[in-house]
């Protein structure tokens, strides 16, 4: 079999004597040719993503609703301890996700992200099975986007390349973003030290009345402030979803190999500044027991950054808030759409969905997988027949099981990675593009708590008197329906586990040499 060079990745170095005849080990050079024809994918779509458009993405692309929406739930069933643990331990855990997407990212750069991975690193089953699971993840994101955006509108309404295009809309509504979060900690700062209209000190008060912690659904002691510290992570899982999307369009992003890793390293500044010292301010400015938290509007008014502004007596800055949470909301809907329409490219390119979505326009968009997820915006519609908050809920609820599915992939690819490599006698940290620290340690940690939590999604319908049928099958049906793909696929197309001493490891350094 000879490979045509001119289709190669401009950049990469190929030994093609080694390629093409002058190895006469069949696996090694199979393994090169699987390798080659893989990265020649890189130059069927555009590379319209500049370094600087993958470092804002990766910093703000994916914060939306769940940091601005929903942690006022999380303040309301943890208090400000408790939902400050809950963002603080999600973080630490999810750290080590992206840690392990930006290794294998870094020398995998191939759309589709994980399940690409797997494919090479695992098992074709799991590439199938949760690759349904993230095009399913990617599809309800943006109805769950499109109904956070009513949720917006709604506040107003109760008071009165195609590719380097996306990357530029991306990194103007991230700066937005990163300007909106940094204003309100700072507007937070100025509250609780005195400086609002109303010159009330604040200080730590909220702490201390109604307290660091809530009795959860009005169990007493510690095991209720337990379980209220517990259902946070729900809403963390939420706010953090997509976090590790960093590699999914890697195919469309300039220099790959420098991109992935920088991006990867900078996960503890988006964690500390954007999500743990958010939740820490908003405990200190609004507390647990506000009537606006725990009513259910409906609109942004629950927000709480709104409500602390209006508590400080602000006029103008709740507007103003709202104006970027709902760009926020198109900005996070529209990294779903490019993030699951490459997983769905990516499925396709590897046999698992139909060809029809391997189509690609002149401008090197996967056009037919845009236009797939494009119909799936008309969810957004439930929130005509039933409450935009319960609407919102359930979505909230079905996009976090999906996260933790996700996740718990990443890590149990990256581990089979990690051994492969030690079963190689490759040196990670010396032949790899990047290699992230500490591991194999917190990805073995991380999956641990990740299926603990799966588990317990959905405890409190097995408490006395709080049985709910949409909350039981929104935070357990992602189980069975991963399981039964896995298996399914499994059966039917006989697939193997790939080997530690297979895994087509050598030919990517190679290639990235």
């Amino acid at each position: 079999m000879e490979i045509d060079l001119e289709y190669l990745p401009p950049g990469a170095a190929y030994d093609k004597e080694h390629l093409n005849a002058g190895d006469q080990d069949a696996d090694a050079r199979k393994s090169a040719h699987s390798t080659v024809a893989q990265m020649a994918e890189i130059n069927q779509v555009r590379q319209g993503l500049h370094q600087r458009h993958i470092q804002m993405i990766a910093l703000a692309g994916t914060i939306g609703t769940g940091l601005f929406l929903s942690s006022g739930t999380a303040l309301t069933n943890a208090g400000p301890l408790g939902a400050f643990l809950g963002y603080s331990f999600t973080g630490l855990l999810v750290s080590s996700v992206v840690f392990a997407v930006g290794e294998m990212g870094s020398l995998v750069p191939l759309n589709g992200g994980v399940v690409r991975y797997s494919e090479l690193f695992f098992d074709p089953a799991l590439a199938f099975a949760n690759g349904c699971n993230q095009v399913c993840y990617a599809a309800v994101t943006i109805a769950a986007e499109v109904v956070a955006t009513s949720v917006v509108i709604e506040f107003w309404a109760s008071a009165i390349s195609v590719v380097r295009i996306y990357g530029e809309l991306e990194f103007f509504f991230s700066i937005l973003k990163i300007m909106l979060i940094i204003g309100i900690n700072i507007m937070a700062l100025v509250i609780t030290c005195g400086g609002g209209p109303n010159h009330v000190s604040i200080g730590f008060r909220y702490w201390r009345h109604p307290g660091p912690f809530v009795q959860y659904l009005g169990i007493g002691g510690s095991l209720g402030r337990f379980l209220g510290f517990w259902t946070t992570f729900n809403n963390a899982l939420y706010a953090y979803s997509g976090i590790e999307t960093i590699t999914v369009a890697a195919a469309e992003t300039k220099n790959p190999r420098q991109a992935i890793p920088i991006a990867a390293k900078r996960i503890f500044i988006r964690i500390i500044l954007f999500y743990v010292l958010t939740m820490f301010m908003i405990g200190l400015v609004v507390p647990s027991n506000n009537p606006d938290l725990l009513t259910s509007s409906g609109t942004a008014a629950q927000s709480p950054f709104v409500i602390a502004a209006r508590l400080a007596g602000i006029k103008v800055v709740p507007s103003i808030i709202n104006a970027v949470v709902l760009t926020s909301a198109w900005s996070s809907g529209n990294s779903s759409m490019l993030a699951g329409s490459r997983m769905l490219y990516s499925m396709a390119v590897l046999g698992h969905a139909p060809a029809l979505f391997k189509r690609i326009n002149r401008f090197g968009i996967p056009y037919t997988c845009v236009c797939f997820y494009g119909v799936f915006i008309c969810l957004g519609y439930m929130a005509l027949s039933n409450s935009t908050d319960s609407v919102f809920t359930w979505l909230q609820n079905i996009i976090s099981i999906s996260t933790l599915v996700n996740w718990m992939s990443i890590l149990i690819v990256y581990l089979r990675f990690f051994y492969g490599c030690r079963k190689q006698g490759i040196n990670r940290y010396t032949e790899l593009p990047w290699a992230g620290p500490f591991q194999p340690y917190p990805a073995w940690i991380s999956l641990f708590i990740f299926g603990f939590l799966l588990l317990t999604g959905g405890y409190t319908t097995f408490i006395h008197g709080h049985w709910s049928t949409a909350t039981f099958v929104s935070s357990y049906l992602n189980l069975p329906f991963i399981l039964v793909l896995y298996f399914g696929y499994k059966l039917i197309r006989k697939t193997k586990i790939v080997p530690l001493g297979e895994m087509p490891i050598r030919p990517f350094i190679e290639a990235a040499r």
